[in-house]
C-alpha cells in the first residue's frame, strides 16, 4: 500500500515565491483598456507596421525533439536525447520545472507538491531504479538520506512498519551464521526507502541540470495550444503566444492521455484511438494539506512519514479513509526555517472530482468543502504529531484539492492516471496513430510512479537514436 500510494504526485501552488535559476525571463505584458471603459483609444496618424513579438526561449524556434510538459517522465526523456546529442526543447506551463514532482517555498518553508517516497538513488547496475540510470547516464546525482520504517496508525491502534526482515536476521545468524547475514544485509540495501536532502525539487534540478549541460533547452511559462500535424505527421506545436515550433525528428507528449488527445486536430486522429482514450478509466483525484509549524513541542524522534487508515471496512481506496502524511524536514534540515517542520499530508488518488466540478473556486459553497474534505487530514495529522501540535498556530497552511490539482497540472479532472487493473490490461505504448507523436509519463508502460514514468521517458528516448548509440552510452557510462 505504501509504496503504490507514495509514488504519486502533483503540483498545485504558483511558486511565484521561488525564484529558480530555470525560469527564464518573460517579456512584459502591454496595457489595455477594459472592456466597460467609454474611453476611446486615440487613432494613429498613419498604419503602424506590426510589431514582430521576440522569441520566448532562446535559440531558434526549432528543435530535433520537441518535448511537452517537463515532469520526471518528460526531462528524462529530454536529458537522454541531449546526452545522444539531440536538439531538444522542453515546453512547460508552468513556472517551474518539475510536474508533479516540483517544490515550492513560502515564508522559508520549501513543500514537496508530489512524491515522497523514494528508493533506489544509490542502486547500480542494469536493475537499477530506472530513474537512477537516467542521472548515472547525465553524470548527476542527488543526496539522500537512508531509512528503513515509516509510522502506521490504524483504529486499533499504532505501530512502526519496518522494512525487511527483523527477527529473521537473528534466526540467520543462529543456524548460518554472521557471514550469511552480512550478505544478506548487502541484499537489502536496494530495499531502503531515500529522501533527497533538498526535496523532491533536487531531484528535478538534477534532471534540468543535466539536460541544459549536454545542450538541452527548458522554456518555461510557455502553454503549448496545439500539436501541428502535416501530411499525417507531427511537425511541430502551436504557442499560446502564437509562436510556431517545429520539430525535425519528433514531438513527445508528458501530458495525460486525455490532455494530449486535447492538443490534436479531431481530424487527424482515427476514430478508434479517440474511442479508446476517452473510455479509458481515470483514478480520482486528491485533497492536500501543506503546513509550516514550529517543531518545539513536536516529539523530537518524529519520524518522516506516517500512514493513517480509519476505518478497514471500507478498504484502503476508499474516499477520505487514508491519509498519508510526510515531514521532510526530519531529515532536509534546509526545508524549513531553524526549529521549524514542513508538512505535506494527502488522500491518494481516492478524492472524487465529480463533488468539486463546475464549481467556483471564488465561492463561498467552494470555501465551505475546502473546510469539510480536509478535516480528515487535519485529524490524522494530529494524531501523528500529538498533542503538542496546533492548528491555529502553523505559520503556513494550504489547501489543495481537484480543482488545484487539474489547474496547476493540467490534469484532465485531476486525475492520478489511467485506472487500469494489473492483470486485467496494459499500460498504452509509447508510440500514437500518429507519425513522429509519442507519449510518455504516467499514461503509458510502465505506468504510475516515479521510477515508472522514468522509464517511459528513457523507452522514447532511446527509440528516436539507433543501436549504436545505446551501445555507446552504455560503454560511456559503465554499464
Amino acid at each position: 500500500m505504501a509504496s503504490a500510494f507514495a509514488l504519486c504526485g502533483f503540483p498545485f501552488f504558483p511558486a511565484n515565491a521561488l525564484s529558480s535559476q530555470f525560469k527564464f525571463q518573460r517579456k512584459r505584458r502591454a496595457a489595455v483598456l477594459a472592456r466597460s471603459s467609454n474611453v476611446q483609444e486615440p487613432r494613429p496618424t498613419k498604419i503602424q507596421p506590426p510589431v514582430k513579438e521576440k522569441n520566448p526561449f532562446p535559440g531558434k524556434l526549432e528543435a530535433d525533439v520537441i518535448v511537452i510538459g517537463s515532469g520526471i517522465g518528460g526531462l528524462c526523456c529530454a536529458g537522454l536525447l541531449a546526452r545522444y546529442g539531440q536538439n531538444v526543447l522542453v515546453l512547460e506551463s508552468h513556472d517551474l520545472p518539475g510536474g508533479a514532482a516540483h517544490s515550492f517555498e513560502i515564508k522559508g518553508y520549501k513543500f514537496d507538491s508530489g512524491p515522497s517516497l523514494f528508493s533506489g538513488f544509490q542502486s547500480r547496475g542494469p536493475q537499477a531504479n530506472p530513474l537512477a540510470q537516467v542521472l548515472d547516464a547525465l553524470g548527476e546525482s542527488v543526496p539522500c538520506a537512508s531509512y528503513d520504517s515509516w509510522m502506521v496508525y490504524i483504529p486499533e491502534g499504532k505501530f512502526l512498519s519496518q522494512i525487511g526482515p527483523t527477527e529473521f536476521l537473528k534466526d540467520l545468524e543462529k543456524y548460518v551464521g554472521l557471514e550469511a547475514v552480512r550478505e544478506w544485509k548487502k541484499l537489502l540495501v536496494r530495499c531502503l526507502l531515500e529522501y533527497p536532502l533538498h526535496g523532491s525539487g533536487a531531484v528535478v534540478d538534477a534532471l534540468v541540470r543535466g539536460m541544459q549541460k549536454f545542450g538541452g533547452r527548458l522554456a518555461l511559462g510557455t502553454h503549448v495550444e496545439n500539436i501541428l500535424v502535416e501530411n499525417g505527421r507531427a511537425i511541430g506545436v502551436k504557442l499560446r503566444s502564437g509562436h510556431i515550433v517545429r520539430a525535425k525528428k519528433a514531438v513527445v507528449s508528458n501530458a495525460s492521455m486525455w490532455d494530449t488527445l486535447n492538443l490534436l486536430p479531431a481530424d487527424a486522429i482515427p476514430q478508434s484511438y479517440q474511442t479508446k482514450v476517452k473510455e479509458t478509466p481515470q483514478c480520482e483525484s486528491f485533497m492536500h494539506l501543506h503546513l509550516g509549524f514550529d517543531a518545539q513541542d513536536i516529539p523530537e524522534d518524529l519520524g518522516i512519514h506516517h500512514i493513517v487508515v480509519n476505518d478497514w471496512s471500507r478498504g484502503v481506496d476508499a474516499d477520505q479513509n487514508v491519509v498519508l502524511i510526510s515531514v521532510p524536514s526530519v531529515l532536509g534540515k534546509d526545508l524549513a526555517p531553524p526549529g521549524k517542520h514542513v508538512l505535506h499530508a494527502y488522500t491518494p488518488g481516492t478524492e472524487p472530482f465529480g463533488l468539486w466540478e463546475g464549481l467556483d473556486r471564488r465561492s463561498a459553497e467552494y470555501r465551505g468543502l475546502k473546510a469539510e474534505r480536509s478535516e480528515v487530514m487535519w485529524r490524522a495529522v494530529e494524531r501523528a504529531l500529538g498533542p503538542g501540535f496546533s492548528r491555529e498556530n502553523c505559520d503556513v497552511k494550504l489547501v489543495g484539492t481537484p480543482l488545484t490539482h487539474q489547474r496547476f497540472l493540467r490534469r484532465n479532472r485531476g486525475t492520478y492516471g489511467p485506472a487500469i487493473k494489473a492483470g486485467d490490461a496494459t499500460f498504452p505504448g509509447h508510440s500514437t496513430p500518429i507519425p513522429q507523436l509519442f507519449c510518455c509519463g504516467d499514461s503509458t508502460f510502465p505506468g504510475i510512479g516515479v521510477p515508472a514514468v522514468a522509464a517511459s521517458g528513457a523507452i522514447v528516448a532511446n527509440s528516436l537514436v539507433s543501436v549504436s548509440q545505446h551501445s555507446e552510452l552504455l560503454d560511456a557510462v559503465g554499464i
